[in-house]
Formats: structure tokens, sequence, C-alpha cells
């Protein structure tokens, strides 16, 4: 998986990320089974770049035999504190630690982008059954809400395009991916929200001027929402590829 600064930054970060991050809304699993043809109860699934174990944990409560495996020494610390009871590898996309043929699922949750698709495309292969689904999602800033999209737009000014990191599934040879899109929002304190915005690899790599950002964004977001809570909005986006 990809090695650079913004990889490696999570690490530093990952009480906040875990505390903060939003997880996956429900029919997002329901997804999963309708476009792999088969239920996540009693399958064996690897969540790789598993994090501190958001969607790991979210998999093991749908009644999946899941495994986590994380690259990230911070992350997989996190994870273990968070998940006592459920497993984990470290491991990455690229190189994954685990027998040929041997999953029904292989999912990446918000990890996707991290690896070098000409490694972890066959690596899918290898490892998933004859009929197994490899589910690549992500949530999204929904921007057609007009402040999240009036955020997104001062971020781009200040940093520049490019700063939310996140590339689709493609078609790769041997998969062929089915593509939905699931609207949901969370309500959070204004706080919530600028502690999640933080624990994106922009700000958590030290570039130049992130922590007044936040700064003006505390103060921007608490005068549009004075009674000091907000919805935030996501998109989350899914592939799943039946090999």
């Amino acid at each position: 998986m990809t090695t650079g600064p913004r990889a490696r930054s999570f690490g530093s970060a990952a009480p906040r990320y875990a505390a903060h991050r939003p997880p996956y809304p429900s029919g997002l699993f329901d997804t999963v089974e309708e476009l792999a043809g088969r239920s996540l109860a009693g399958a064996r699934v690897a969540d790789v770049g598993a994090g501190t174990g958001i969607a790991t944990a979210q998999l093991a409560a749908r009644g999946a035999r899941v495994l986590a495996v994380e690259p990230g020494a911070g992350m997989a610390a996190e994870f273990r504190r968070r998940n006592p009871g459920l497993p984990l590898v470290r491991g990455d996309g690229d190189r994954l630690p685990l027998r040929g043929a041997s999953l029904d699922f292989l999912t990446y949750a918000q990890s996707w982008h991290w690896t070098d698709a000409a490694r972890s495309v066959p690596e899918a292969l290898r490892v998933l059954r004859p009929g197994g689904a490899l589910a690549v999602w992500c949530n999204d800033p929904d921007v057609t809400v007009e402040w999240i999209a009036a955020q997104q737009a001062r971020i781009e000014a200040r940093f520049g395009p490019g700063w939310y990191i996140n590339e689709r599934a493609r078609s790769a040879p041997g998969l062929e991916f089915t593509r939905r899109r699931l609207a949901w929002s969370r309500r959070v304190p204004v706080a919530t929200h600028l502690a999640k915005l933080s624990t994106h690899s922009l700000f958590l790599i030290g570039r130049p001027g992130t922590d007044d950002f936040l700064a003006a964004e505390r103060d921007r977001l608490t005068g549009l929402f004075p009674e000091g809570w907000i919805d935030e909005h996501y998109v989350t986006d899914l592939a799943v590829a039946v090999r």
C-alpha cells in the first residue's frame, strides 16, 4: 500500500480517528449482500486497512467471521484496545498475509485508494474463493448540501484540489465492479465535526495554515449553527465485484 507521508499520518491520531470518524449506514451492508448474492452472516471476511476497526466491528455485528488487516502500528494498537475480541494481523492490500481461495468477502472501507491496484487486484483474486466478493466503499461529503459544498470549496481554495483522497474502484482484469451510492446523515456537535475533519490526512501532515483554518471554521460554523449541533451529510460510495 502507499507509504507516503499522508498514508503514514494516521497512527498519531488513532484515538481521535476512532472517536470522531463516522460509521457506515446499515443499508450499506444490506447492499453488499445484495450485490454479492450471499449473506455476511457466517461468511469469512478480511477487512483490509481496517484502521481502528469502525467497519470491522460493523461487519462482526452482522455475523461475519471477520479478520482485520492493518499496516499501521498506531491504528493497530487502537484497534486492539477498542476491539479486544476481534482478530487482527499486520499487513496490507498489496501483500495480503492470507491463504489463497480462503475468503467469501474482501472489504476495503476508506482504504482502497491507498493500494497499488496493479498489486491489490491480483491479491484480491488470489484470496477470494470462486463466487467471493471484493467490496470497496468510502464515506464522501455530500456536496449537494449547501454548507458542506461551501466548506469543501474553502478547503480547496486554501490547500488546493484533491485534498480529499478517494480513488474510485475501477474495472480491472478479472473484476467488474457494480456501483451503488447511499445518502445518509448523522447529527453531531460542531466540535465533533471539526475533530473529524482534523483526522483527514491533509490536516495530519502539518501543512502550514491547517490550525488557523480549523479555528476559522469553528467560528464560521458556530455562527451558522448557534445551537452547537450540525447535521453531517454523507454519500457512501460502494463498489462490489464478484470473482
